[in-house]
């Protein structure tokens, strides 16, 4: 069973840094896509940043120029290092990664538990 372990979450002050981390563990082929995604109350999970196995990076627009998703393959771990927070970026922030458990199989989804980030003014 592969499981997604973030960590880094917390509370932190306007203009302040965080840096999220999550490790995968257990026993699959390869991963693929990993990513971040965020919630808040009353609201659908949105992407914040994914990066392809090769490093290839996508940010949604509002994150742009203050996030830096980067991974290691070896550890099988992605983070997500944020400046500049804002208010708005307060929401409980999910991994995801897309695995291939057996390479035989397609790849498929995984979530994180989650991991709580608040930003004061």
């Amino acid at each position: 069973q592969v499981q997604l372990v973030e960590s880094g979450g917390g509370l932190v002050q306007a203009g302040g840094s965080l840096r999220l981390s999550c490790a995968a563990s257990g026993s699959f082929f390869r991963l693929n896509d990993m990513g971040w995604y965020r919630q808040t109350p009353g609201n659908q999970r949105e992407l914040v940043a994914s990066i392809t196995r090769g490093g290839s990076t996508n940010y949604t627009d509002s994150v742009k120029g203050r996030f830096t998703i980067s991974r290691d393959n070896a550890r099988n771990t992605v983070f997500l290092q944020m400046n500049s927070l804002q208010r708005e970026d307060t929401a409980v922030y999910y991994c995801n990664a897309v695995v291939r458990v057996l390479w035989v199989e397609s790849p498929r989804e995984y979530w994180g538990q989650g991991t709580q980030v608040a930003v004061s003014s």
